[in-house]
């Protein structure tokens, strides 16, 4: 991990030392994706066998999986699995619960009522990455808020294996939390047949979920076109920042970089501290526990992009977590509550010692689909609000359109729509008021 002193870098230093890896958007990616989806709509099914043979290196006979091969994966899997991902799911339910949003109606006038009444967007999209590893988890985190939600059809799609099924765990996981429809589907042409449909795909509404450059490239072309869908997030690749005093443990710290880091290559994690003597315990501790990771060579390459950035104070390391903006922001010093007020830009935050982000990824309740890449300034991770449509709703008596007719008009009037105006005078005439 590259060593950084803070403020001995100038401006252009700084913007430098906290770029993430270049995000893939290579103009051969986007011809390739656009090629992809144009085969789905064009040709449909036989498109997606084509490309699952191609891509997934998977003979699919059918495309959607059956009642047979859920039980098949339910009777595979071992019992302390499920019961993981059953005490998982009910937790992140009771979180995002509570966290639903509410009807709202309120008077703004006598007379005037005005209400939000929530609907659930009717058919929607999951998608669950199974590239270097199956993502269960992913299926946890969106097919709940969907069920709470109300959608009424919730279409999921996986990659398919060489054997054209879908990993175990992800479909028991899909059945325990509502998903109708689950599709062995994966890459650009699972969101290409989510968006557009086809034979035995429905065209869904919006699309959820992570995935690499292909998906996100996909998702980005697809919410561009007026006849795609909408989507969730923009994200890019996964990462973590970890703000961290004197007094952490290195072995924590460290163990919570590489937890990152073993997503993918072009992962980044970042340590922030005011401690030149952390910095170097924990540089010396990833090394060590990276080599006892199976999937070390994987978070090597992460690491190789990755910073140790040594600042003043710990109210500087906040203002540098800030500018960054991370998915993950892990708070490990001797009061790390006292920061969380100085948060600003942060998909999801760990807050002290005891707190690793794993347990977002799992099971405290959270969710961990999350805005990546710095779209923490600007946009918030998936909930149930993410499922539904706010409607606003008003609704006026006589008295309520006396007591706000004059400010319309006069408002209308200013914007030289005079048709605006008179929807309103034209009433207030009928009621024997004149402006």
């Amino acid at each position: 991990m590259k060593r950084i002193v803070w403020n001995s870098l100038d401006e252009a230093e700084r913007r430098t030392a906290l770029a993430r890896p270049a995000q893939s958007r290579a103009d051969e990616l986007r011809r390739g994706v656009e090629q992809i989806i144009a085969a789905v709509r064009k040709n449909g099914d036989a498109a997606l066998r084509e490309l699952s043979a191609r891509y997934d290196r998977c003979a699919l006979q059918a495309i959607e999986v059956d009642e047979a091969e859920f039980a098949a994966a339910e009777a595979r899997l071992a019992p302390e699995l499920k019961a993981a991902i059953r005490e998982a799911a009910a937790r992140i339910d009771t979180f995002h619960r509570a966290t639903a949003p509410q009807p709202v109606a309120v008077n703004t006038a006598t007379g005037v009522r005005v209400e939000r009444v929530l609907r659930p967007i009717h058919r929607v999209g999951l998608y669950v990455p199974a590239g270097s590893a199956p993502l269960p988890s992913t299926a946890l985190m969106l097919g709940v808020p969907a069920r709470i939600a109300g959608c009424r059809e919730v279409v999921l799609c996986s990659p398919a294996r060489a054997d054209g099924t879908c990993d175990e765990a992800v479909l028991f996981t899909a059945r325990e939390v509502g998903v109708h429809r689950v599709f062995k589907l994966g890459g650009a042409q699972a969101i290409a047949a989510m968006a557009y449909g086809t034979e035995s795909v429905p065209r869904c509404d919006k699309l959820f979920g992570p995935g690499n450059a292909w998906v996100t490239e996909a998702k980005l072309q697809v919410s561009g076109d007026p006849e795609g869908a909408a989507i969730d997030m923009p994200a890019g690749p996964s990462e973590v920042l970890v703000v961290a005093d004197a007094q952490a443990n290195p072995v924590f710290v460290a163990a919570d970089l590489l937890s990152q880091a073993e997503h993918g290559p072009d992962s980044q994690v970042i340590l922030v501290s005011p401690s030149s003597s952390l910095l170097d315990k924990v540089s010396a501790e990833v090394a060590r526990q990276c080599a006892e990771l199976p999937r070390g060579a994987i978070a090597e390459q992460a690491l190789a992009q990755s910073r140790l950035i040594e600042v003043d104070s710990l109210e500087q390391a906040m203002e540098v977590s800030n500018r960054y903006a991370p998915e993950h922001l892990i708070l490990q010093t001797a009061t790390a509550r006292d920061l969380l007020d100085l948060v600003e830009s942060a998909g999801s935050v760990f807050v002290g010692a005891w707190t690793p982000e794993s347990v977002g990824d799992y099971c405290s309740g959270s969710n961990h689909v999350l805005p990546t890449y710095g779209y923490a300034r600007s946009y918030s991770g998936v909930s149930v609000a993410s499922y539904q449509k706010q409607i606003t709703v008003q609704e006026l008596d006589p008295n309520g359109l006396r007591a706000i007719g004059p400010c319309t008009a006069t408002l209308a009037a200013a914007e030289q729509l005079e048709a605006h105006r008179r929807a309103v005078t034209l009433r207030l005439a009928a009621l024997g008021t004149q402006l």
